[in-house]
């Protein structure tokens, strides 16, 4: 007996992937997981996860990583924080994952930590840039971000509309939720005294419509409008502020800045209030092809969708987010090595080093470590003009 235990603990060293290896993984695939809305109030960010899948396909036609295929499961959670709950015991229970990816969505994120920290379980690279991500840390060791931390985000505006306009009167739509109180938070410290926020009016992502909060910020007379609010809400802000004949200085949240959000903005009020309009961008914007035709990540990122998905818009700029996050998964699982662990895992996802991502704006590094819980820090300030987004300044750090 104790010849047979010893020849088979021989076998399963020799043999790659026979050995007991963390849930989804093999010797010719690594299965992860991920939730997105498919359906719902912001179906539109279900492009992020096939924009991810796209690039996943693109690297398993040459090979995958270290020969295995990357096989990507994700599922429907309509937005609602109570089915990502649902949805992820699924993919850990169920599909057997490997890890947990590019779950969309602050609250999303936060009401699935507790359930995979506890089971260790990497959550990596969730659409979220929540203060809590980096507060939570010691607690929720296994859960990382990928967007620029919103407070940061905030704080840049902040400082723009101190050393540009000082005297400002500031009105403020926020999602009231951990993403619209970041950004006021650090709204409020980039301002730094200068400035002043007049009035602010939040709303729930399941209200129908926020005309009556610019109804109410309207009236306060404010010269400048954030709109620190999801896709949805922020076509629906700039139309009631336009029939409202308001025509403040818009400031826009990254998260909101997709072309399509913009161009349905614009046609519905002739760009009387969109016109100008300012965010930060870390993306290349694959639909200005009079800037980036000829760039090879953007060419590489159309072949990609040509390819791998053909149904998909290539103007949307969920696509080549959901590619940009993909990237820098590929670049973490190859970091875990050749027999790759979930701890493995995490720890080449919080050491990350990459400036070779091909979608991202020219001199934006991708990093962490030393507790930076949030790989992308670096972003240019663009102002849409004429139905395009411009750079408007240099690429700075919001850390």
């Amino acid at each position: 007996m104790r010849a047979l235990l010893c020849a088979l603990a021989v076998l399963l060293t020799a043999v790659p992937g026979a050995r007991a290896a963390d849930p989804g993984v093999s010797s010719d695939e690594i299965v992860i997981g991920g939730t997105a809305p498919l359906s719902g109030p912001e179906s539109a960010y279900a492009v992020v996860a096939q924009g991810a899948k796209a690039y996943f396909d693109y690297v398993n036609d040459k090979g995958g990583v270290f020969g295995r295929k990357i096989t990507y499961v994700y599922l429907d959670d309509a937005y609602d924080p109570a089915q990502t709950v649902q949805q992820t015991r699924v993919l850990v229970e169920q599909e057997k994952v490997f890890a947990i990816f590019n779950v969309v969505g602050t609250e999303h994120t936060l009401a699935t930590r507790p359930y995979l920290n506890g089971l260790g379980i990497p959550q990596l690279f969730v659409g979220s840039g929540a203060t809590a991500l980096v507060r939570d840390a010691a607690k929720y060791p296994w859960t990382t971000g990928y967007l620029p931390r919103f407070y940061g985000e905030g704080r840049f505006y902040g400082r723009h509309i101190a050393a540009n306009n000082p005297k400002a009167r500031i009105a403020v739509l926020y999602e009231d939720s951990d993403f619209g109180n970041d950004l006021i938070s650090g709204l409020k410290a980039g301002l730094g005294g200068k400035g002043k926020i007049v009035a602010a009016q939040g709303y729930a992502v399941t209200e129908a419509d926020v005309s009556s909060q610019i109804a109410a910020l309207r009236a306060s007379k404010a010269d400048t409008l954030m709109i620190f609010a999801l896709p949805k809400q922020t076509i629906q802000a700039f139309i009631a502020a336009d029939k409202l004949g308001w025509r403040p200085q818009p400031y826009v949240a990254a998260v909101s800045i997709d072309p399509f959000v913009m161009n349905v903005a614009q046609y519905n009020t002739e760009g009387r209030t969109t016109e100008g309009a300012l965010s930060i961008a870390f993306l290349k914007d694959a639909s200005n092809t009079a800037k980036w035709g000829k760039d090879a990540g953007v060419r590489l990122y159309y072949a990609i969708m040509k390819k791998h998905n053909p149904s998909g818009d290539p103007k949307a700029v969920a696509n080549i987010y959901g590619m940009a996050v993909a990237h820098t998964m590929v670049e973490a699982l190859k970091g875990a090595g050749r027999n790759p662990t979930r701890k493995k895992l995490l720890a080449a996802a919080t050491h990350l080093t990459s400036t070779n991502n091909p979608f991202l704006l020219p001199g934006i590094v991708v990093k962490t470590g030393n507790g930076d819980r949030f790989p992308l820090d670096q972003v240019q300030l663009y102002r849409f003009t004429k139905g395009v987004w411009r750079t408007s300044g240099p690429v700075v750090s919001i850390r």
